[in-house]
């Protein structure tokens, strides 16, 4: 499995390893072989667990045609929780987007036409010129837009992601990868859960336009209750693109026994047409669903481990995740499990809450690492006073 979490990076003088969660005699687990899927890249991100599940030459640039509108659409939704701009609030159409050539939402320069509704436009029925009417709205004009959108790209760790326009046309220098739009798919829906609702309509248009016009072209909207979202894309250089996200009820997943989600997002580029992206995203979907289990080791906010601080106010640190730490696992080998807390040693305070302090390392059956989860402090320790410092730097010399 290909492992996806940022590796912890702190400078200690010497590094601890702490074993936990050895239930059964060691048997290495076999990772499950993907499908065959038919597009030029994919991958298979398990979003709760943050995990990579299956993937095919995922930093290979590529045209991401109307996948792009994922970046307006997090540029749209960040003006909106700022409140810069209101969805209530209407925008002019321009002579420049009303020629948008393309797939269109058909709105022209009479109309002065809700943000609500150009998102719709821009999601639903992929709009050129909804997205260029929404991109001329919140940056002042096109060119600003574009600034913005590469600088936020920037901002998420979007490495290999470079933007020459809104909308996604075949533009020169236009590309990213199927790894950074697995940054961009992860962090619009976490960062603003309210807005995705957007992406599971189904059926919308305009007043006055096209009634031919009104259905998602996500096709998995239709088939699978499950996925709601994220977003479809198509131009002759591009292929048939399609990032299908879902989220299923797991009994074990949930708190104090309730059940909870489990999130995937299937990733596929450059397939042969509408019916093949559609097909090949169930296909990674499903097999993500049924060929790994995921795993809650921790609820959020609980301690793996609390070690000891030297010249610290308080004698111990609380080292866990602020969310639930979850992990995919090849389906049957959750009692295979085994941990180890990798920390600095010895932790000298002060330190603040959220502060990086460790990595849980997980494996199954004593094999290869799975997945490296850093810990981070759950609580603020204060450095103590001079007499505790004193008293604690005799300590650490003699030991």
């Amino acid at each position: 499995m290909h492992r996806f979490l940022t590796a912890f990076r702190g400078v200690a003088s010497s590094l601890v390893l702490l074993s936990s969660v050895v239930l059964l005699p060691v048997a290495q687990a076999q990772m499950p072989l993907p499908p065959e899927v038919a597009a030029r890249s994919y991958l298979l991100l398990d979003v709760t667990a943050n995990q990579i599940l299956a993937a095919k030459d995922i930093d290979s640039p590529i045209e991401p045609a109307s996948l792009t509108k994922l970046m307006t659409e997090y540029l749209v939704f960040d003006a909106l929780k700022s409140k810069k701009i209101t969805l209530k609030q209407t925008f002019s159409v321009s002579e420049r987007a009303w020629k948008m050539p393309g797939s269109r939402m058909f709105i022209d320069p009479k109309m002065q036409v809700p943000v609500e509704d150009l998102i719709k436009g821009m999601i639903v029925q992929s709009g050129n010129d909804a997205t260029m009417a929404l991109a001329e709205g919140v940056g002042g004009s096109v060119e600003n837009f574009v600034k913005l959108m590469n600088e936020q790209a920037k901002a998420l760790g979007m490495k290999s992601t470079a933007y020459k326009n809104p909308e996604g046309l075949t533009e020169p220098g236009h590309t990213t990868t199927a790894r950074d739009l697995s940054i961009l798919s992860t962090r619009l829906m976490q960062d603003f859960p309210d807005y995705m609702g957007f992406s599971a309509i189904k059926k919308y248009r305009y007043p006055g336009t096209p009634a031919a016009n009104d259905t998602n072209r996500n096709t998995l909207l239709f088939r699978d209750p499950t996925v709601d979202g994220l977003k479809t894309g198509h131009t002759a250089a591009a292929g048939y693109c399609m990032i299908a996200t879902a989220k299923r009820d797991f009994p074990n997943l949930g708190a104090a026994g309730a059940p909870g989600g489990r999130r995937l997002v299937a990733i596929v580029l450059g397939t042969a047409s509408d019916s093949a992206r559609a097909n090949e995203s169930q296909k990674l979907l499903n097999w993500g669903y049924t060929a790994f289990e995921a795993v809650k080791l921790f609820d959020a906010g609980q301690a793996v481990v609390s070690p000891a601080v030297w010249k610290g106010k308080s004698g111990t640190v609380k080292l866990g995740r602020p969310e639930a730490i979850v992990i995919a696992v090849p389906a049957g080998s959750s009692a295979r499990v085994q941990t180890q807390v990798a920390r600095p040693d010895p932790l000298v305070a002060p330190f603040t809450r959220g502060q990086a302090l460790g990595t849980l390392k997980v494996n199954v059956g004593g094999g290869e690492t799975v997945v490296d989860v850093p810990l981070v402090a759950l609580e603020t320790v204060e450095e103590a006073g001079i007499l505790g410092r004193a008293w604690d730097s005799i300590r650490l010399w003699i030991k």
